[in-house]
């Protein structure tokens, strides 16, 4: 049992809705570690002066969410990842300085590791639905991948063609009105969107079009079993789902605050899983 207590805590506006505290907190108790890791709701006007006051507060760390990510990667020293996304969703104090990645990148990865090991064996095509921000560390972490060709479909497609100058020739752009038509040929469908989530509108793909080996993941956890994975599953398809990259993408900064990589054991998802069936109805999320 160590015996200095460090703290971390989650900024956002709003923040209430974050499980962010209920896992790193599972991971302070579990291990041992004398820590506390709270919610922090900060506006966008008092964003700087919070993160830029983060040791005086006493903490030696943060995740950062929504709206703040892009702030959070001007007001850092930003690793590769955080530069390639151009977001950064987690914050450390290295001495003096403050220096900031985003763990989505390894969160997307990991967990598709994790459900489908071997996916990225052959990883010719990939389709993403969505351009924003988890949809460019989704694309980025392909790329690291190896991926050969990615199609990033969207409504808004100078968004889309946003991650292509960002990401490389490799990025193909498709309308939102064709996310039919890349399908035949995806080995991996990623759903980068909020559609499916509760309360947001619905998902329509036809995936029959998916080849039998597909993978398909969605980053959205409310509900856990969306109706594209349902879809998926039924088609004997391979699977993953928003959660596991949330539990996932905590891992390193769980790491960096306290000292300890943790494990994220069917313990922890059960828990999480618990609180999101106890919370039904109320905001839920997407990686």
């Amino acid at each position: 049992m160590t015996t200095a207590a460090r703290a971390a805590c989650i900024v956002g506006w709003p923040v209430g809705h974050s499980r962010s505290p209920l896992i790193h907190n599972y991971w302070l108790k579990h291990y041992g570690i004398a820590g506390e890791y709270r919610r922090e709701a900060v506006p966008p006007d008092e964003f700087a002066a919070f993160v830029k006051n983060l040791a005086a507060r006493g903490y030696a760390g943060a995740n950062v969410t929504l709206p703040h990510k892009e702030a959070a990667l001007k007001l850092s020293q930003p690793d590769d990842r955080a530069e390639a996304v151009g977001a950064a969703n987690t914050l450390w104090l290295d001495g003096a300085s403050l220096r900031s990645t985003n763990t989505d990148v390894e969160g997307f990865l990991d967990n598709l590791d994790a459900c489908a090991p071997g996916w990225d064996g052959d990883l010719r095509t990939a389709v993403v639905l969505g351009a924003g921000g988890a949809a460019r560390a989704v694309v980025y972490g392909l790329v690291l991948r190896g991926a050969s060709r990615i199609v990033i479909v969207n409504r808004t497609l100078d968004r889309a063609a946003e991650l292509r100058r960002r990401f490389g020739e490799r990025v193909h752009v498709v309308g939102w009105d064709k996310r039919d038509e890349p399908l035949a040929d995806a080995e991996l469908l990623v759903n980068a969107t909020t559609l499916g989530m509760e309360h947001q509108g619905g998902l329509t793909l036809d995936i029959a079009q998916l080849p039998g080996h597909a993978l398909v993941a969605d980053l959205v956890y409310v509900p856990l079993l969306t109706p594209l994975l349902t879809a998926a599953k039924a088609r004997g398809l391979r699977t993953a789902d928003g959660l596991g990259m949330l539990l996932h993408q905590a891992v390193r900064g769980f790491t960096l605050w306290f000292g300890k990589k943790p494990d994220v054991t069917e313990e922890l998802r059960a828990l999480v899983e618990t609180d999101l069936t106890a919370s039904a109805g109320a905001p839920g999320g997407i990686s």
